[in-house]
């Protein structure tokens, strides 16, 4: 028998919010990390996606409803599954990790045939890291499990923090996108001894500054207007309709300032047509727009079009967005929750608000908005959290693991 120390790890990654061709922005930051690790260690994604018979009758009254990829993509060179598991909306979601687990076993066992895999790495603690625990056992292989920040919602609720915490416990490994992500799974009773902070990385190659008047062109938008941006799906968590509250306040100030709303429906839900009803009410037609979601690789020219990016996020594990911004020379507004000033950690690169203080915020962005900011800083600390280094850590964890 080959000696375990000298084995390859060989992946599964193991998350339900993972992209598709008919979810293309969905867990791209998944992806961005994973596809990193791709180019070390062999890995194929399994990617289980939720079901049940009567889902087409509710896609009457919501298209956009549970939208059901193909059994199987190949996404930057890499085979991605998507088994669909039993999930009635609303109902049983203490059961989605046992059924999530249930609807992957074949797939699993077919895989091995051909990928002799000996990882299973899953993203967000439940129903994903649960179901891949459940998975590991079945399949006697080591389970690790990234906390992404969805951790901080579930366990307000009792039964899901029970089924969280299990996960968490009967995973061999666990990495957290922030400290503060960490602190919070380790006060719920996680084992402090299994958790490592490894944060996300930027892809500078993909996110740099283009010129400012050019991307303003291909915009639309006025050369001398100031501009803020917000990227991220339409739901509330994210706070876009924050923002537009203090806006009539902010032009008052700034009477050409224009906002840019990138974005779309998620698996969290979509306000679009709540925000657009807010943008009408308040007058703002003229100030607002709205770009739809966008390809990361597009996100750079309205991000090089704009002078401050702005979340008025309501929990965040570690924002991805934040350093995509920043790569493009842009200052960070953001609340003071989740790892959000981990990210935005020094008044150079932008400032920190407490949540639901709008009148912080506004103060914020006015002064944002007035500031001359560094843009060589804001670059640098864009560069040195690129992804390399993260990735390597995360190699060297998988390989320690076999």
């Amino acid at each position: 028998m080959k000696d375990s120390k000298t084995q390859t790890p060989k992946i599964v990654v193991f998350s339900s919010l993972y992209p598709s061709q008919i979810r293309p922005t969905a867990g791209v930051f998944i992806r961005e990390r994973m596809s990193k690790v791709a180019e070390q260690l062999p890995l194929v994604v399994l990617s289980p996606v939720p079901w049940f018979p009567l889902q087409g009758v509710i896609r009457f009254w919501k298209p956009e409803f549970r939208p059901q990829p193909a059994p199987f993509e190949q996404q930057q060179g890499i085979d991605v599954y998507y088994p669909r598991f039993f999930s009635i909306p609303g109902l049983l979601k203490s059961w989605d990790g046992l059924f999530m687990a249930l609807g992957s076993v074949w797939t699993l066992i077919r895989l091995r045939k051909h990928f002799h895999f000996n990882i299973i790495d899953a993203h967000f603690a439940y129903p994903d890291g649960y179901a891949a625990t459940l998975l590991g056992k079945w399949f006697s292989v080591p389970v690790t499990i990234t906390l992404r920040g969805t951790e901080v919602p579930q366990s307000k609720l009792p039964h899901l923090k029970e089924r969280l915490l299990k996960a968490l416990n009967d995973a061999t490994q666990v990495f957290s996108v922030s400290e503060s992500l960490k602190n919070h799974v380790v006060a719920l009773g996680a084992d402090p001894d299994k958790i490592q902070r490894i944060g996300n990385g930027i892809d500078t190659q993909k996110f740099h500054p283009v010129d400012k008047l050019l991307a303003r062109q291909q915009l639309d938008l006025p050369e001398d207007a100031k501009v803020l941006i917000s990227v991220g799906g339409l739901v509330d968590r994210k706070g876009f309709h924050r923002v537009l509250e203090v806006l009539p306040a902010l032009l008052k100030q700034h009477p050409s300032l224009i906002y840019l709303i990138v974005g779309g429906p998620s698996p969290e839900g979509n306000i679009g047509e709540r925000l657009q009803r807010q943008v009408n009410e308040l007058g703002l037609t003229q100030h607002v727009r709205f770009l739809g979601a966008l390809p990361s690789d597009q996100l750079k020219t309205p991000l090089s079009a704009s002078d401050v990016f702005v979340l008025a996020t309501a929990n965040e594990g570690w924002a991805n967005v934040f350093l995509e911004a920043m790569a493009c020379g842009l200052p960070v507004i953001t609340t003071d929750v989740g790892g959000n000033a981990e990210v935005v950690n020094d008044e150079v690169l932008g400032s920190i608000v407490p949540f639901g203080d709008s009148q912080a915020l506004q103060a914020a962005l006015s002064a944002a908005l007035d500031k001359n900011w560094d843009k060589a800083v804001i670059l640098k600390y864009a560069a040195d959290n690129a992804w390399q280094q993260r990735v390597d850590r995360l190699v060297i964890e998988f390989r320690r693991l076999l």
